[in-house]
């Protein structure tokens, strides 16, 4: 029964989605266009992965305000050791972001399945550690575009068939982590331990693991997204990413996924990112300001949590109707 419902949010969002597009087109015909469609989905294409780390992380009831500063942090260490060394192959600087971005995702996971503390405060703190790193790092200085090698700068930006390296890394990294949750071991105890921690522990998960494991996954994309971030944009600033937690925490509740943990679907997700991608491409278009665009998100997450709220009350008082039967 809750999958159906699931489903249901899902087909509804995906009709939402159209008929935005649609009012949107009729608003401003610009918006209707295979370019624009290309530029709205390569803007969205390093918030969908990101996106997909924060999903597993509140799929164990909990949460990851660090993602934002982990890009920046990732992105500027990569950005700077190319300016200063150009002779280093690309793809060792691709690992190199993976296992930055993986480290910091590792101390995260660390500080909440062996101390246990709370994946709220932890992020918290490790977001200003972070942030602060990358200023230090940085000397508050940028990485222009100038001191990009081309090479460096076309990685996300090649590609064939009209898609991009950028794009095809977001639809490859989407279908592995919904191949992982839906059909490894592993995933499927991320789902059993945020829906009941208690009854997991019963049962054998390694808690320690299936806690640590979310945010490890989650640092290692945010590393590679720190390096198509500084590559795509061709400049490693010191505020890149800012305010980037609370893009991914709107495209996961947007997309059904429950804060309580336990229920979502990789593809919920992306329709979330994917309605997010549209309705901050027509705010530019039709000239709307960046501060409107910052509360209307707020407000989007506002109002997904009171719907997936009511929809899991419904859906609790609905079981326990058919048990009492």
């Amino acid at each position: 029964m809750f999958e159906k419902v699931l489903k249901k949010r899902e087909f509804t969002l995906f009709v939402l989605l159209v008929f935005l597009i649609v009012i949107i087109s009729l608003r401003s015909p610009r918006f209707l266009n295979i370019a624009n469609f290309r530029d709205i989905l390569d803007d969205t294409a390093l918030l969908a992965m990101v996106a997909m780390g924060q999903f597993m992380v509140i799929l164990i009831a909990g949460i990851d305000l660090s993602v934002g500063a982990e890009v920046a942090l990732a992105g500027m260490s990569v950005a700077l050791l190319h300016q200063y060394h150009p002779e280093i192959p690309i793809f060792a600087i691709v690992l190199l972001s993976i296992l930055i971005g993986f480290s910091l995702g590792s101390f995260n996971g660390i500080l909440v399945s062996l101390l246990g503390i709370p994946p709220i405060i932890v992020t918290l703190g490790t977001m200003g550690i972070y942030r602060g790193f990358v200023f230090v790092v940085s000397g508050g200085t940028w990485v222009s575009a100038h001191e990009m090698s081309d090479a460096f700068k076309n990685l996300p930006r090649g590609g064939f068939l009209g898609v991009s390296n950028l794009l095809f890394a977001a639809i490859l990294c989407v279908i592995i982590f919904g191949i992982f949750l839906k059909y490894t071991r592993a995933g499927r105890e991320i789902y059993g331990v945020g829906g009941n921690e208690i009854a997991s522990q019963y049962v054998g998960i390694n808690l320690k693991k299936i806690k640590y494991l979310p945010f490890m996954l989650t640092g290692s994309i945010c590393g590679l997204v720190g390096l198509l971030w500084v590559a795509r944009y061709a400049s490693a600033q010191s505020d890149t990413a800012l305010g980037f937690n609370l893009q991914t925490i709107a495209a996961c509740v947007v997309g059904g996924v429950s804060i309580f943990g336990g229920s979502g679907t990789t593809l919920g997700v992306l329709l979330g990112v994917l309605l997010l991608g549209v309705i901050n491409n027509a705010l530019t278009q039709i000239n709307i300001s960046p501060f409107w665009q910052m509360g209307l998100q707020g407000l989007i997450i506002l109002v997904a949590v009171i719907i997936n709220t009511i929809m899991e009350r419904r859906t609790q008082e609905l079981i326990i109707r058919r048990r009492n039967l």
